[in-house]
């Protein structure tokens, strides 16, 4: 996910929405109003169009003479659009954001509090990681919409071919990615566009290092730390000897190139399976006649095991300066109910309700989406961390490596450049 950095992020997500004004909104809009119109910003494709349809229908049913609609938005740049929008006078009603940035503008009041509706949203059934994400200063801001751990998709003839099987630890799947791309020229052993710092992660995390930790009132970037140069060479020995990817290139519709036949082994969000069985008459055409070859697991550990991994997924809020806040909350409450969820679930995205998570199924992919997600972890914690995503550092860092750059030099510079973004 690209986040360009705009003179926006420079100064900060929270401060820019404070300067707009936006934490004074007491999103005192007329509620009830005849004929109103609330806007939902949903990012990206993931949620399913059986789900955007449920909301729609079920919203307008409920609320005669109002209407919903759904405006798409690209997780490229979308840090920047919603601090102008959440800011401005023509702010949406509902909006989807990362479980990353969601701390940026719940510190800055950019969504209205949702503690009165806690437990009609789901109450403690509501998955406990997403409502700290979603949760500043004591006060619940931003509710759960989905999660989703990655998992590695892969090729089973393509394995077989090269005599191997599903590894079980994260070096023998460095070594693999290493002899699929050997043994299949032009193809990716482990497909890694130079700027998924995502996927870098749990080599971070499973060589002991850290992204940042926090002392006091402090945080400190830990890219440079022993520990994680060890899992950042391995990220590097990935790009180089498994991966051909481009080097600058991102993850964003990774569902191509697999179904054009350039990648071995892929680790993505678990949603990215319905993308790539996507039939042929979708908007994104999928490879739906390669099902049977389609093999899923859970990236392994350093030993053995599910690797920690990013804990992908969304929050859901009712912006501060919606026009129409009772009918917003009401359309959240639509997003959070079972039925919707349960949309989710069978489209491959985990549920926010933990009553629900057997609705994603008991296949192959949801037994690695369930081993992955109990190893899940989140990125830092400090309401700064969207901005460093929206800086693009993390991106340009991690291009770098790709093109071969010297990995403890690079994670020190980065180290200043992450210091002053969450210490500034």
């Amino acid at each position: 996910m690209r986040k360009k950095a705009l003179a926006v992020a420079a100064i900060g997500v929270s401060a820019a929405l404070a300067l707009a004004g936006c934490a004074s909104s007491s999103g005192s809009g007329s509620s009830d109003a005849e004929g109103a119109n609330i806007r939902v910003w949903l990012v990206g494709t993931d949620t399913p169009d059986e789900a955007r349809d449920y909301l729609k229908t079920t919203f307008e049913s409920e609320h005669p003479g109002s209407t919903l609609t759904i405006e798409e938005q690209s997780w490229t740049g979308l840090v920047d659009k919603l601090t102008t929008s959440l800011s401005g006078s023509d702010s949406p009603d509902v909006v989807e954001v990362g479980n990353t940035q969601a701390a940026a503008f719940t510190s800055a009041g950019a969504f209205l509090p949702l503690d009165d509706e806690y437990d009609a949203l789901g109450g403690d059934d509501l998955l406990p990681g997403f409502v700290e994400a979603g949760t500043y200063d004591g006060t619940f801001y931003a509710a759960p919409y989905y999660s989703g751990s990655r998992v590695v998709f892969y090729k089973k003839d393509l394995l077989a071919n090269a005599g191997l099987q599903p590894p079980t630890t994260l070096d023998e799947y460095v070594a693999d990615g290493a002899t699929l791309a050997a043994a299949n020229p032009g193809v990716s052993g482990i497909y890694f566009p130079g700027q998924d710092w995502y996927n870098a992660l749990p080599y971070i995390w499973e060589n002991g290092g850290e992204i940042a930790v926090q002392d006091g009132d402090t945080w400190k970037s830990s890219f440079s730390s022993p520990e994680s140069i060890k899992g950042l060479e391995q990220v590097q020995q990935v790009m180089i000897t498994a991966s051909v990817a481009p080097k600058d290139g991102n993850e964003a519709d990774a569902q191509i190139p697999y179904c054009e036949g350039s990648i071995a082994m892929l680790s993505a969000p678990s949603w990215i399976k319905g993308s790539i069985l996507a039939p042929a008459d979708s908007k994104t055409p999928g490879c739906a006649d390669q099902e049977s070859n389609l093999g899923v697991f859970a990236l392994p550990g350093k030993d053995g095991g599910a690797a920690q991994v990013f804990a992908g997924g969304s929050n859901v809020a009712v912006a501060a300066k919606s026009a129409h806040p009772d009918l917003a909350k009401s359309a959240l409450e639509i997003m959070l109910s079972d039925e919707y969820q349960t949309i989710l679930g069978e489209n491959g995205l985990v549920p926010a309700k933990i009553s629900l998570a057997d609705t994603i199924g008991t296949d192959e992919v949801a037994q690695a989406i369930t081993a992955a997600a109990a190893n899940a972890k989140l990125t830092p914690a400090s309401p700064k961390w969207a901005d460093v995503e929206a800086s693009g550092a993390l991106q340009d860092f991690f291009v770098q490596i790709a093109q071969g750059g010297d990995v403890p030099t690079l994670a020190k510079a980065l180290d200043e450049k992450i210091d002053s973004i969450l210490n500034g």
